[in-house]
């Protein structure tokens, strides 16, 4: 990925009333909610994969302008061999089942991570998504796919050094506002709120720059049963909450 000028967007005014423009989502808990049902994990996953519709289609009567979603970790390679390798044919199958609707219903798609490790195939797929998608606006669906915080970061840096060495960038102008044009996220805004379901009450490695100013809402629902309704209460709290941004009301 190459630097861009636009930069992630500053945060918000102090105190807004305003509901969230982007919800980042780490989706938690399919594997335990097949395993409650008698069923393997990867039943879960095709659960949870068709609770994604539900949540986007509910993003426009919310205000949610971005909706970013966790769909699968740097860490997740660490599972067994027949969970990483069905998740990706379950990839394949939601791009493939999904792009024409989600084209249609004015759905801008991006993928973010590290699509080296991926197979050829489907990061094929991923680029046809993101051109077909390319022109619409009503939602931006960011999908996070062997994606890592800490990667990110250090992608970033590499790429921010290499420009530095080339002597396209200027060390001495580099500040807080330098990194996030290498971020795979330089495009979009900051998440404002951040919700991770399954009653897990950790980042897990998600969005760690971009979240700095986030609020988050740790919520015990497995993802498979997470609803719209839920999402709507949930952006209907963010905006009684008192943003300050490190700043003293007065």
């Amino acid at each position: 990925m190459t630097s861009a000028a636009d930069a992630s967007n500053p945060p918000s005014e102090a105190g807004t009333v305003n509901g969230p423009r982007h919800v980042a989502i780490i989706m938690d808990g399919n594997g335990r909610w097949a395993q409650m049902r008698g069923r393997p994990r990867l039943f879960g996953h095709h659960a949870g994969a068709r609770r994604v519709r539900e949540i986007v289609e509910a993003c426009p009567e919310n205000g949610v302008k971005y909706l970013t979603i966790f769909a699968f970790s740097t860490e997740n390679w660490k599972r067994t061999q027949v969970e990483v390798s069905g998740l990706m044919k379950l990839f394949q199958r939601y791009i493939t089942k999904e792009a024409r609707a989600l084209s249609d219903d004015g759905v801008r798609v991006r993928f973010i991570g590290d699509r080296v490790r991926l197979n050829d195939k489907l990061v094929e797929m991923m680029d046809n998504l993101e051109t077909m998608t390319a022109h619409n606006d009503r939602v931006h669906l960011t999908i996070a796919l062997n994606y890592g915080g800490r990667d990110e970061v250090a992608r970033a840096t590499k790429r921010l050094a290499q420009d530095v060495a080339s002597g396209k960038l200027d060390p001495e102008t580099v500040d807080e506002e330098t990194l996030p044009k290498y971020l795979d996220t330089y495009v979009l805004p900051d998440p404002d709120l951040v919700i991770r379901t399954s009653g897990e009450a950790r980042i897990s490695n998600f969005l760690l720059w971009q979240s700095a100013y986030a609020e988050y809402e740790f919520i015990d629902t497995l993802w498979p049963d997470f609803t719209a309704d839920e999402f709507s209460a949930l952006t209907q709290k963010y905006g009684t909450r008192e943003r300050r941004f490190g700043a003293v009301k007065v």
